[in-house]
């Protein structure tokens, strides 16, 4: 496992209720780390760090939910593939539409993850593989401004009601791109209560940690307009910056 070279000390200037949550995930046991003791869903495991403040790491017993199979730690189960999972929960109309959705979800390759560590920011000491984020909305604006600041990337979430751990997990690492969820709107978040409403979870992958935290040193995080009081004295910086543009480049 390689040691951290990220300083991801910039997380901390964020004050967030919830620490930032690093993930790893090993083919072989890790060592001199304990064992999470219980079964629960992926998804709540972000949340178990978080509260407990210490690392731990899982394998395929202790996941109760779908996680395990979107690692390919498992073997997909029956009844979730026929498609009438979702139609039970009332997510879905026809057992049709649920099979869609877990024929497209994203999903790891089989039998390449084994465990997975989860680790507070405080304990992080090696590079993430995913590094989540539970902000507030003022607080999203700031790492989503982070993602574009020096990339002009455009920001996307991507979720379905029902298996929003394979957009949480598998998703961002292996396809690059940094999601959000906000939560109270998929179904393992809300029913187990894991997050109050109207949060964002963000899972930043391994390729991405390096530009947003760099970024987050070298950029504003709160910009002048977002400190004016009134509408007005924000249309007058509005028009103030127009006029200088307009000086610059020879108009009158």
């Amino acid at each position: 496992m390689k040691p951290l070279q990220t300083d991801l000390s910039i997380y901390k200037k964020f004050n967030f209720e919830r620490p930032p949550v690093g993930v790893k995930f090993l083919p072989s046991r890790p060592e001199g780390m304990e064992q999470l003791d219980k079964s629960m869903a992926l998804c709540e495991m972000i949340n178990e760090a978080q509260q407990r403040g210490t690392s731990f790491y899982i394998d395929k017993d202790n996941e109760d939910c779908a996680g395990a199979m979107i690692l390919g730690m498992v073997a997909p189960s029956l009844h979730a593939g026929g498609g009438e999972l979702g139609v039970k929960w009332g997510l879905y109309q026809e057992a049709r539409v649920n099979e869609r959705l877990v024929a497209d979800s994203p999903k790891m390759p089989p039998g390449n993850i084994n465990y997975v560590i989860f680790s507070p920011l405080e304990q992080i000491d090696f590079e993430p593989d995913l590094l989540f984020l539970v902000a507030t909305v003022s607080q999203a604006e700031i790492v989503l401004r982070a993602l574009s600041y020096s990339t002009g990337e455009i920001w996307s979430s991507k979720a379905i009601s029902g298996g929003a751990c394979s957009y949480l997990f598998a998703y961002p690492y292996l396809s690059g791109q940094v999601n959000y969820v906000t939560t109270g709107l998929t179904l393992g978040l809300k029913g187990r209560r894991v997050y109050p409403e109207g949060l964002l979870l963000f899972s930043i992958p391994y390729d991405r940690i390096p530009v947003i935290t760099r970024n987050l040193e070298k950029m504003e995080w709160v910009l002048p307009a977002y400190t004016d009081d009134t509408r007005e004295q924000f249309l007058t910086r509005r028009k103030k910056i127009f006029e200088e543009l307009a000086r610059d480049f020879g108009n009158p």
